[in-house]
């Protein structure tokens, strides 16, 4: 065995050793069930970069690479008819920079369910409150990629998403709940200047999100919420939540008296709708509005499975990087028509082209930034299980200057999804 497969192996055999244990403690009789599956997503990219990129020491104005944007090997089991546990193994952004391809544990959490309308959970997790898309399900997206800045303090205060704390959550009626109480991780760069988040005592980070559902119910039995159904469910729900940290921003060292702190206090309401027609087609829709307040002109670029090492003459930084977060506010929106199964090279095939839009306006930058990504999923079988997707991003270059939108420049990925068990 590699060492890979041999950490691998004692992860999954710690979790089996987790759930015989819980199960041992049961007096009613009940057979656990022990559900898991592996997907991946690999990325064939051909990308624009950003003025000044470099790449391991030379300047690079184009780029193709291939990677693996996403390993998730979920693990989950109802160890009793009270108590579930489950975990997910994996990691991001596998690529040509990478020494190493680690598995980490992104999840690894226990519930008690008292009654549909209240569980409870505690462990590492995904799960938090703000807006639907902060929860989603990276296996069943209906663009290339999720939208980040939903994200919005992704690998500087958590990991792919993910905390430890606690959480309620439930469904009673139409609506559906969550509510979470999680320990950010603590950051251990200073700030110097401009506002970035604090290198102080993280303090509990609180957040919630409330939907009501028209039609049919989404499940509550994970954190993360589906993308597309295609033809498979009518839903609509609207929904609105929130996210609360005290302390957690600063514009220099928090141990001088001279550093102003600022609390992070986000706001968000959504809508989503998945309607299958009468034709045989179906449509899946999103909309978000977002109030982000990280303090006094917090901005951040960032790029999705970034290709370069550096270098950078514009404001959006090295390769295909944008300023994606930052203290403003932002529209999302997306739109897709799935039409109903064709027959493609004697496969039964979903062609379900889409579009998604993020218009943000930043207190820093002197124009509003709007993001377009166009993809087409050709779902096999009509199923994200086996899905090829082709996508393209339209970003916004700003000047280093004026602050100012100069030009666009954009980015190229046919994916392949895969998932098996």
């Amino acid at each position: 065995m590699t060492p890979k497969r041999d950490v691998l192996s004692l992860y999954i055999s710690i979790f089996a050793l987790i759930i015989t244990t819980l199960a041992s403690g049961q007096t009613e009789p009940f057979k656990p069930t022990l559900k898991w599956n592996i997907t991946s997503q690999f990325w064939m990219r051909y990308s624009d970069l950003n003025n000044g990129s470099i790449i391991h020491g030379e300047p690079t104005s184009q780029f193709f690479d291939i990677s693996i944007r996403r390993l998730r090997i979920p693990v989950s089991s109802q160890i009793s008819p009270k108590v579930f546990v489950y975990a997910i193994f994996g990691g991001n952004n596998y690529n040509f920079k990478g020494d190493d391809f680690p598995i980490e544990i992104l999840d690894l959490y226990a519930e008690y369910s008292f009654a549909k309308f209240l569980e409870i959970g505690i462990g590492k997790s995904g799960w938090q409150g703000l807006n639907r898309w902060n929860i989603r399900s990276s296996s069943t997206l209906m663009g290339l990629d999720s939208p980040l800045f939903t994200l919005n303090s992704v690998q500087i205060n958590d990991d792919v998403g993910r905390l430890f704390g606690f959480w309620l959550k439930g469904q009673t009626g139409q609506f559906d709940y969550r509510m979470a109480f999680n320990r950010p991780f603590y950051v251990k760069t200073i700030p110097s200047g401009a506002v970035n988040f604090a290198n102080n005592k993280p303090r509990v980070k609180t957040s919630a999100y409330v939907k009501y559902q028209f039609f049919e119910h989404e499940s509550n039995k994970s954190a993360y919420q589906i993308g597309t159904y295609m033809q498979n469910k009518k839903v609509f729900n609207i929904g609105a939540g929130f996210q609360y940290q005290p302390e957690a921003m600063s514009d220099g060292d928090t141990n001088l008296p001279e550093t102003n702190i600022y609390d992070i206090s986000h706001f968000a309401a959504d809508s989503f709708i998945n309607l299958p027609l009468k034709n045989g087609h179906a449509i899946t829709a999103y909309l978000g509005y977002y109030d982000y307040n990280f303090g006094k002109d917090y901005i951040r670029n960032v790029g999705a499975n970034n290709p370069t090492t550096g270098g950078d003459s514009d404001f959006n930084g090295s390769g295909v990087a944008f300023p994606m977060i930052g203290t403003g506010t932002s529209w999302y929106v997306q739109f897709g028509y799935a039409f109903k199964h064709t027959n493609i090279f004697n496969h039964m095939a979903v062609i379900q082209p889409n579009i998604a839009v993020q218009h943000s306006d930043w207190d820093l930058l002197n124009d509003n930034l709007t993001v377009f990504d166009f993809t087409v999923n050709f779902f096999v079988n009509g199923s994200h299980k086996d899905k090829i997707s082709l996508g393209y991003q339209h970003r916004p270059i700003f000047d280093a200057t004026t602050l100012q939108q100069k030009n666009y420049k954009g980015m190229a990925v046919l994916q392949y999804q895969i998932s098996f068990k």
